[in-house]
């Protein structure tokens, strides 16, 4: 099984087969914690996703339950009606797609994942607990001859890099899409924004910083969250330098993490000295109450966010997105057309607008991106 944090990209024209999956979430399918699945079942070059196990919502289809529309993608009781599903042909892989918090396994995940590697498919564990270390896992990778991949997990700490400065020679614009929370949306947006700029003539290159872009094939990315404080810039900048020196892209589109305000989540701060973005489009929750998994932390205001972070780092927002859960489209179009007075940046929807909003976002804080501006000669 290839490692997804060092393969090629699928996007060639005579694109491999990709390996075949099925996605574990029981009981977090469509919530915060099981954003892992529910950006695979949105977007994933790397792996055929064939089906969700989740038994509450069993019978239904992934795609409609996250977005209102069907993809095919069924939601299966259990690992048994998942395999039945597919017939005789076992899966390439079983994904490990909750995200909680603590990053660890409950006894029941355990069992479920040692029973699918038994039944001959790889795993791919996008979580803090590496598999690779538990006795149990790897007794069970030898005896079923199956493999693990770990993604979140680092290089050794004497093949980490240092921040070195280098990030002053790209010369292409960086955007960040930061957010006012975790698990808030921040990963598809820099997915759509990226996918919507190469499709109209724009070369836009995806920086992964969790491991589900990872997992869904971001071609250059760095789980942000394992790394040891001191290294979590540098290997940002390097990633960074990397996908600039492979690709001569036009913008670099780097994926946020947690929020700058957040109580617990640091990864913003090394964003933003990592990829010194000359543009951040912030995500936002308008319907959220509180910080996601900690009731007691109330929501930080779209300004406030704003705020901070323009004066943290030598950057400006220049566009707002709308996460729009537990939001009608009324109150969804209510809050861009309140926040774009408010604040006199565009607003968008990233899932239930036209794409081209973000372009429009992009193009008039950076008119030398647009491929039909005067101001840019290609």
């Amino acid at each position: 099984m290839t490692d997804p944090r060092s393969a090629a990209s699928f996007d060639a024209p005579s694109r491999p087969p990709r390996p075949t999956a099925i996605v574990l979430c029981e009981g977090n399918f469509g919530q915060i914690d099981g954003k892992t699945a529910n950006g695979l079942v949105r977007h994933s070059e790397r792996y055929e996703i064939l089906s969700v196990i989740d038994s509450q919502l069993a019978g239904r289809d992934a795609g409609e339950v996250l977005d209102g529309v069907a993809n095919g993608i069924p939601i299966h009781l259990d690992l048994d009606a998942a395999l039945q599903h597919v017939g005789p042909v076992v899966p390439d892989c079983f994904i490990v797609g909750v995200a909680p918090t603590s990053g660890m396994l409950s006894p029941a995940e355990r069992h479920v994942i040692l029973d699918a590697m038994s039944r001959g498919l790889n795993v791919v564990n996008g979580l803090h607990e590496f598999l690779n270390d538990d006795v149990e896992f790897v007794a069970a990778s030898a005896v079923n001859q199956v493999e693990i991949l770990d993604i979140r997990r680092p290089r050794a700490k004497r093949d980490l890099r240092m921040f070195s400065g280098r990030i002053n020679d790209v010369t292409c614009p960086r955007i960040a899409v930061l957010g006012t929370d975790g698990a808030i949306g921040k990963r598809t947006t820099a997915t759509i924004l990226t996918r919507t700029l190469n499709d109209h003539g724009v070369n836009a290159v995806l920086v992964g910083t969790g491991q589900t872009s990872i997992i869904q094939g971001a071609r250059y990315g760095v789980a942000l969250d394992a790394i040891p404080t001191q290294f979590v810039t540098g290997e940002l900048e390097a990633t960074i330098v990397e996908a600039f020196e492979a690709e001569h892209p036009d913008v670099i589109i780097v994926e946020g993490q947690g929020a700058l305000s957040h109580p617990t989540y640091l990864s913003s701060t090394a964003i933003l000295r990592g990829s010194l973005p000359m543009g951040v489009i912030l995500q936002h929750a308008p319907a959220r109450v509180t910080v996601s998994d900690y009731p007691a932390v109330t929501m930080p205001t779209v300004t406030s966010e704003i705020k901070l972070i323009e004066t943290f780092a030598a950057t400006r927002v220049i566009g707002l997105t709308i996460n729009h859960e537990n939001m009608t489209d009324d109150e969804v179009s209510a809050s861009i057309g309140h926040y774009e007075r408010e604040l006199g940046i565009p607003c968008t929807d990233a899932l239930t607008r036209p794409r081209e909003r973000l372009l429009d976002m992009v193009f008039a804080a950076l008119p030398e991106l647009d491929p039909h501006s005067s101001l840019i000669a290609r």
